[in-house]
């Protein structure tokens, strides 16, 4: 397979010109849909938030600098586009900035993120800024499987195209019985992810990469005129007294037999994330170079079987290692999203990971799962996290519905 990138970990680690660098990697709170406190924000709203902290971050940088802006998004109305616009717009970025979405499902934000990188890569543009938002609050339902579809698709006599608006709760049941992942190891998993996630919270380690949203908030909804003005600064679907014990008294969410729970499973949320992107020789010229946290190293996709998505990474970690020339002993920190628990363990033991590596500041099942935005929030979540540990290269990676998995690497400078 052609590569534009340098090979091996210890080419990777060089630095190049060429190199497409990261200045900033910024989330707002992830929060629970319906509930949380990003509720009655709109996803355009949240976006315009984590633009905004990215324009303010680099004060130095002229926004007319800013070529093309890439936003992953899944449920948005007309695809986020036009809001996004106006957004970015809103917030201060100028007209001569270009403007795009994209939905890759669960991967959207890095899909996003890679877009922006190759862009960069190959001379089209200088600067860029790659993430994603969503507002499951608001879209989530009927928007997540087609009610409309062409009847030769319904009664498809391919299975695997069928399987494509299979139920994610199904395709995670398939995952734990075709591959023998039990219930008391995805209740221990999940209780995992909560306690590691409340362990960051309380030490702040989430404080550099979110950035407060000031929003409405209505108490109650049946009484609008009673809205108010709320400032929301941490994820609030953590739960620190969380237990495997008290997790398997829960009940299956998707088949009566099942293993999948509302516990050992993704949160539905609310959140947006944003990273502002360079050609390292651009920060240079516009001496920003000293702002530099990491670089993007390459992105791989690959495709599944529909009915099993949730063990995408599986096959998509390995096409990356190989694409990139990086051993996997040799990665430090592993971000793989916690879509279930089935699947991510799952794909865990199938490449023969260290557990230790995965997630250290807790997944989805802790912190929610914002559809178009998780690449995002999980991409300034692996570079601050990076940076604590003093680690040089860590790994993105989600399954994705219908059938496929992503991966990135990146390197830390």
């Amino acid at each position: 397979m052609a590569s534009f990138i340098q090979k091996g970990a210890k080419n990777i680690l060089q630095k190049s010109p060429h190199d497409v660098v990261f200045l900033s990697a910024l989330r707002t709170p992830v929060t629970r849909a319906k509930k949380g406190g990003l509720r009655d924000a709109y996803d355009h709203e949240l976006l315009a938030a984590v633009l905004k902290a990215t324009i303010d971050r680099h004060p130095n940088l002229d926004p007319s600098k800013i070529d093309d802006i890439c936003i992953g998004t899944v449920l948005s109305e007309l695809g986020g586009s036009k809001a996004g616009r106006m957004a970015a717009n809103h917030i201060g970025i100028p007209t001569t900035t270009s403007f795009h979405t994209l939905n890759r499902a669960c991967a959207s934000g890095l899909s996003a993120v890679t877009t922006i990188a190759h862009a960069i890569a190959v001379g089209s543009i200088d600067v860029g800024i790659g993430g994603g938002m969503e507002s499951m609050t608001r879209n989530y339902g009927s928007r997540a499987i087609p009610t409309q579809l062409w009847n030769d698709l319904k009664e498809s006599p391919v299975k695997d195209a069928r399987d494509c608006i299979m139920n994610m709760g199904l395709t995670a049941e398939n995952v734990a019985e075709r591959y023998g992942v039990n219930r008391a190891d995805q209740d221990a998993f999940a209780a995992r992810s909560q306690q590691k996630a409340a362990k960051a919270q309380q030490s702040g380690f989430f404080d550099k990469e979110i950035v407060p949203v000031t929003t409405r908030w209505v108490p109650d909804p049946t009484v609008p005129e009673g809205e108010e003005s709320i400032t929301v600064t941490k994820d609030d679907g953590i739960r620190p007294t969380t237990t495997a014990e008290k997790l398997g008294g829960m009940k299956p969410a998707f088949k009566e037999d099942g293993t999948s729970t509302a516990g050992n499973s993704s949160q539905v949320s609310d959140g947006a994330a944003a990273a502002l992107m360079m050609r390292r020789s651009t920060a240079q010229e516009l001496g920003l170079s000293g702002s530099i946290i990491g670089k993007w190293a390459g992105s791989q996709v690959a495709g599944c079987r529909p009915d099993e998505m949730g063990v995408g990474p599986a096959v998509a970690i390995p096409k990356l290692l190989e694409y990139t020339g990086v051993a996997k002993e040799e990665v430090g920190i592993w971000e793989i999203n916690e879509a279930f628990a089935s699947q991510a363990l799952y794909c865990i033991r199938e490449l023969g990971l260290d557990e230790e590596k995965i997630n250290p500041k807790g997944g989805a099942i802790a912190l929610g799962h914002p559809l178009g935005a998780t690449g995002g929030r999980m991409l300034a979540t692996l570079l601050h996290e990076m940076e604590r540990q003093t680690e040089e290269l860590g790994v993105i990676s989600m399954c994705i519905g219908t059938g496929m998995g992503m991966a990135s690497l990146i390197v830390r400078e």
